[in-house]
């Protein structure tokens, strides 16, 4: 039996993306470029059902329980003419959580912690930031939420989910995704096991 199809979307920009901060459990909310993100992530996944002869009734949805994550998919979901509040939450896709380092840029990050920065410039999949977790237990529940799906699915969530969801899923390696960009606008199509990105 084939595995559902995967439409993943990150959330749209905030301040802090903005200015190179790092979120994790942090609930900023969405900027005007991050709305308007989000409502291009829309009219691009409008398109692919389109392309795809799928209609929106006959998909789930879910994102992480973030305000940030509930802002974009209520405007992608208001793109698809779908009630904007219809949707599921699930907190194994909740963002990385980076402990200590939250709020603060990655200079900032190397300067009060320059040893455990160092190390992670090494392995930052396995080592986590003080009071946080590393990218290899945000893996483990990425991989648990993407067996656990019964049809195609939307999901909105964040960067580093997106990383932790290409590696469970063998479309990508650690060493690949560590620093890799995920894009805010566009739609990860994960299918068939392999992954594209429209945007």
């Amino acid at each position: 039996m084939p595995k559902p199809t995967i439409y993943y979307i990150r959330h749209g920009q905030t301040d802090w993306n903005a200015a190179g901060r790092f979120q994790g459990s942090q609930d900023i909310p969405l900027n005007d470029t991050g709305r308007q993100q989000a409502a291009q992530a829309g009219s691009i996944l409008k398109d692919l059902l389109a392309r795809d002869a799928r209609h929106p009734d006959h998909l789930a949805f879910v994102a992480s329980p973030l305000g940030r994550t509930r802002s974009t998919m209520e405007l992608v979901r208001h793109q698809l003419a779908l009630p904007l509040g219809d949707y599921d939450l699930d907190d194994r896709l909740h963002e990385i959580r980076f402990g200590q380092w939250e709020g603060f840029t990655l200079a900032e990050q190397e300067a009060a912690h320059p040893d455990i920065f160092a190390a992670r410039l090494i392995n930052k999949w396995d080592l986590p930031p003080p009071g946080g977790e590393s990218y290899a237990s945000v893996q483990v529940r990425m991989r648990d939420w993407a067996d656990g799906l019964q049809t195609d699915t939307v999901a909105v969530a964040h960067g580093g989910t997106a990383r932790a969801l290409m590696v469970a899923l063998g479309v990508d390696t650690v060493a690949g995704v560590s620093d890799l960009p995920i894009q805010q606008g566009a739609v990860y199509v994960f299918r068939d096991g392999g992954m594209e990105t429209y945007s």
